[in-house]
């Protein structure tokens, strides 16, 4: 069966562009940008359920633009004011920057990593062992934390958000050709979505190991798998494919 409409399982870009439309004109496909997952805020009241005292924190880790905006949102609702000896921490330069939405930047500690990974940014941690850390993380989180449970860093887990469902409404057509996850919980999603889906002709691509192996759990054929040692990312898959596709026709 020929490939027509592709679901990209990502956020449609504000800026319009995306290599996935560069795809779509290339073969003569359509494209179609909607995540199987979104980000949710807990409430204030529900944080309070885990006893966590931010107060009580000297130092806190980010690891996402994300987890900045909900801790500020939950310290403006529980009316928490932070004190500007709070040092920061974070995985990158990008993420740290981004604080400068909430602080006035040059007057804080800021420390970060240079490639998104906790480890870049153990030294850092390690200079200022003697700091209590807040690491806010969502509910879902691949960060390993016995990299800090071997430093000895002195450390708190602070869930503040969480990835669900983004439901399809019932006159939203789901008339796919292939379907493309970039989580676990994206196949989660499908199948909450459309409890009797039956893969049938519709292709599958999945990006990453873990979110692979969730598709085959799951009972699903998988058609392309990313990374790969020809295709890194997603979109030289999907490309390898169609091409392979075209020449097959």
């Amino acid at each position: 069966m020929k490939v027509k409409k592709i679901l990209v399982s990502q956020p449609a870009p504000e800026s319009g562009k995306s290599p996935y439309y560069d795809i779509a004109d290339k073969y003569g496909v359509e494209v179609v940008l909607r995540p199987f997952i979104k980000v949710e805020g807990l409430t204030s009241k529900e944080f309070r359920q885990s006893r966590i005292s931010i107060p009580d924190f000297t130092a806190i880790i980010f690891t996402a633009r994300t987890a900045i905006d909900h801790f500020f949102r939950i310290c403006e609702e529980m009316r928490i004011t932070i004190p500007e000896t709070m040092k920061y921490f974070c995985t990158t330069e990008a993420i740290a920057l981004y604080l400068q939405k909430y602080i006035v930047y040059r007057k804080r500690k800021i420390f970060h990593g240079d490639n998104g990974k906790l480890e870049s940014l153990l030294p850092s941690l390690i200079k200022h062992k003697k700091e209590n850390f807040l690491w806010v993380v969502s509910d879902v989180h691949k960060e390993d934390s016995g990299l800090l449970d071997k430093a000895g860093i002195n450390y708190t887990k602070a869930v503040m958000y969480r990835t669900v469902s983004n439901d399809f409404g019932p006159d939203e057509s789901f008339d796919y050709d292939m379907l493309i996850f970039f989580s676990p919980a994206g196949i989660q999603s499908l199948l909450k979505n459309f409890p009797g889906f039956e893969q049938g002709d519709i292709k599958i691509a999945c990006f990453g190991p873990t979110t692979c192996q969730a598709a085959r759990d799951a009972g699903l054929r998988l058609d392309i798998e990313a990374p790969s040692p020809g295709n890194p990312s997603m979109t030289g898959a999907l490309d390898s494919y169609l091409k392979a596709s075209v020449a097959a026709s």
